[in-house]
């Protein structure tokens, strides 16, 4: 048995679950998310508790058992409490806006980056004077608001000597010795 696809997810109140043939509808106060599951895997809500168990030892069958628990998981907790990332823009001059739907970043380029943000994804960000800019990524979709963090964050990644870049909050990047590190 997956360690993972064995554990049963208990849905807390104000969530709706419902099953319709191969297809998962979870709905919440913070939004509704869709997904499907392929037929080896079953699930079973009894008594506010999903379980999921798998009809074959197959490894197809193995790999997908504890893929779909933690997709189920990972839809009940965004529509109930929802998720949420961090992201920093260090370098001098570096500037982050948030006008609606869209991120407009100044990151040492020629021209400015207006990022057009998906309507499932809120943006806010925060600007305090000597501190570098905070932006802050909320959704209801794991995996959406992980695509777009690492798309911004692809815009100017953390380079290794001298830290400037976007990055999440809290992430250590690896910091190299310049080259005159190498002279004596």
């Amino acid at each position: 048995m997956s360690r993972i696809g064995k554990l049963p997810i208990t849905i807390p109140s104000g969530v709706d679950v419902s099953i319709k043939g191969t297809t998962v509808v979870v709905k919440g106060k913070k939004g509704e998310m869709v997904q499907e599951i392929d037929p080896s895997i079953t699930i079973t809500i009894e008594n506010g508790v999903i379980t999921f168990v798998r009809e074959t030892e197959a490894p197809k069958d193995r790999s997908k058992h504890g893929l779909y628990r933690a997709l189920i998981q990972n839809m009940i907790t965004g529509v109930s409490d929802g998720f949420k990332k961090e992201m920093e823009v260090i370098g001098v001059g570096f500037r982050a806006t948030a006008v609606g739907q869209q991120l407009e970043l100044a990151l040492g380029f020629s021209h400015g980056i207006v990022f057009e943000l998906p309507k499932e994804v809120k943006v806010t960000t925060l600007t305090e004077k000597g501190k570098a800019p905070v932006v802050t990524l909320e959704s209801h979709d794991k995996q959406l608001l992980g695509a777009v963090a690492a798309k911004i964050r692809s815009m100017r990644k953390p380079e290794p000597y001298k830290g400037k870049g976007i990055r999440f909050l809290g992430e250590e990047i690896r910091r190299k010795a310049g080259k005159s590190a190498g002279k004596k």
